[in-house]
């Protein structure tokens, strides 16, 4: 075994909004707890220090994507990436958690120790340095949900012909010039629905060429409600009053979509129509063929992306694509679209872990075959949680209540003295059900083998309810009889031992 560098308490993996969090909730309920940081990248952020696409921003609110702890003081509560990364360097400062980061290390495997009750952690330099290696009592995986080295990108045929340039939005290049230039962005999600707008402003032409259309909503850039409140009253409390009236505004929509589908969806339908000149086909190209919420919604701060278009600097063309030419995209409708620059906007590939090569005294880990505890652990998995947020509202809602249930089942362990925690299934013969389901999004999809299972009752369920899940997580008895305390044989024996000499 590799020397060890430091052993610490709890590790995290990364430093985005998840991982930042996590240290922030452990300095103020697990104090007596030692933390480690590791991030692959030279700086936190994740996700908005990885993104420079032209418009990055939240596709949430702030009041919701941002802490518990921690007021959004921004005007702008659907914020770009540049606010968004400020804001999680603040919240390091105010917590004191840059010293324990380890940038530049990427973690490749972790072991775990049956015998040493140990995670035993080696993390790669990026720049071509030595391996360093962790111990910990405890993994907190906080790695994001996608892969960090590559987007999804289909091959398309002809590519090679194209004599343009060819961006993903995920490698964007900071010296790209796209001003004047004819623009086709491939893709309908969040992604491309930002870019458009924002290209739109230098270029001389940004079309959005999509598959199928995506639900669309407008709401202002600027919450009026949150800007008033933070007038009169102290800014925790302005927070905490947004905070939940936008909660319950994410989860009343979503059970409105599940139960009404049809009406919400003409709804929506209906607001983007208002949007849009009478010489857009609105139903060729913003009625999609799903329900709402079966993707998520795309969010359009201040009508931008409908702007754009009724302003005739962007238009959307629903087609599919036969090869890409010398000069453009041909179509299979037999139009062709002239273009200086692609940008494939068609998505993320999903990975478990970050991809970390796990494992339990060198034995794999294939999560695909386990099924989520509270939708924290894993089944028969000692000493390890992750996050993995919401698709049905702001996605890190469930850091913070996710890092409640892990500090409780800290404390937990040393009131018992004891030093693993397993989440135990005694069914074999329960159903594997998919780690998401009503939801059709692509990386989902791709990725369905990969994922943890549901099971069909409590605790072995996902339940993407927020208010239920924050029950669960952070007020229900951590010691439910599925989840099992234990010392390794050595640590027990020795326990043992000194519980007889002290009765003697």
């Amino acid at each position: 075994m590799a020397k060890v560098e430091a052993t610490v308490d709890v590790l995290i993996v990364g430093a985005g909004l998840s991982g930042i969090g996590a240290a922030a909730h452990l300095t103020m309920q697990c104090p007596n707890k030692s933390y480690a940081i590791v991030e692959q990248r030279a700086d936190m952020g994740g996700t908005w220090d990885l993104f420079r696409y032209p418009g990055i921003r939240s596709d949430s609110d702030m009041h919701t994507l941002g802490y518990r702890f921690k007021p959004w003081l921004h005007e702008k509560t659907i914020a770009d990436g540049p606010a968004i990364h400020e804001y999680i360097h603040e919240t390091a400062t105010e917590f004191d958690i840059n010293p324990h980061i380890h940038f530049g290390h990427r973690v490749m495997t972790a072991n775990w120790s049956s015998a040493d009750a140990r995670w035993y952690v080696t993390a790669r330099s990026v720049k071509g340095g030595a391996d360093r290696h962790f111990a910990a009592r405890f993994l907190f995986m906080c790695s994001g949900y996608y892969d960090y080295d590559e987007g999804y990108r289909p091959d398309f045929p002809g590519e090679n012909d194209f004599k343009g340039q060819i961006v993903h939005p995920q490698h964007w290049p900071e010296d790209l010039d796209y001003a004047g230039k004819k623009v086709v962005v491939i893709g309908s999600g969040a992604t491309a629905v930002t870019i458009v707008p924002v290209m739109a402003q230098k270029a001389a032409d940004v079309t959005m060429l999509q598959r199928s259309p995506t639900y669309m909503v407008s709401r202002p850039a600027r919450d009026p409600f949150a800007n008033r409140l933070r007038k009169i009253l102290p800014e925790k409390i302005a927070y905490a009053i947004t905070r939940w009236k936008n909660i319950n505004h994410q989860r009343f929509t979503y059970w409105y979509a599940r139960r009404n589908p049809a009406k919400l969806g003409a709804k929506l339908v209906d607001m983007a129509r208002q949007e849009l000149p009478e010489t857009v086909d609105v139903e060729k190209h913003f009625v999609p063929r799903y329900g709402p919420w079966e993707q998520r919604l795309c969010l359009v701060p201040d009508s931008d992306i409908f702007k754009a278009i009724s302003n005739g600097n962007a238009r959307v063309v629903t087609d599919h694509i036969d090869r890409f030419t010398k000069t453009g995209i041909q179509l299979k409708s037999g139009d062709h679209l002239d273009a200086d620059i692609i940008v494939t906007a068609t998505g993320l590939n999903l990975v478990t872990m970050g991809k970390t090569a796990m494992s339990i005294d060198g034995v794999p880990i294939n999560f695909g075959d386990h099924f989520n505890y509270k939708g924290v652990m894993y089944n028969d998995i000692p000493n390890l949680a992750s996050v993995f947020g919401y698709i049905n509202a702001s996605w890190t809602l469930k850091t913070d209540i996710v890092a409640d249930y892990v500090c409780r089942l800290l404390w937990k362990m040393d009131d018992k003295n004891v030093t693993v925690a397993t989440p135990h299934l005694d069914d074999v013969n329960m159903p594997r059900l998919p780690f998401v389901s009503d939801f059709s999004s692509g990386y989902f999809a791709r990725s369905f083998d990969k994922l943890p299972k549901n099971g069909d009752r409590h605790p072995w369920r996902v339940l993407q309810d927020y208010t239920a899940e924050k029950k669960i997580l952070s007020e229900d008895p951590v010691d439910d009889g599925v989840m099992v305390f234990s010392n390794p044989a050595v640590v027990e024996r020795e326990r043992v031992a000194e519980t007889l000499m002290a009765a003697e």
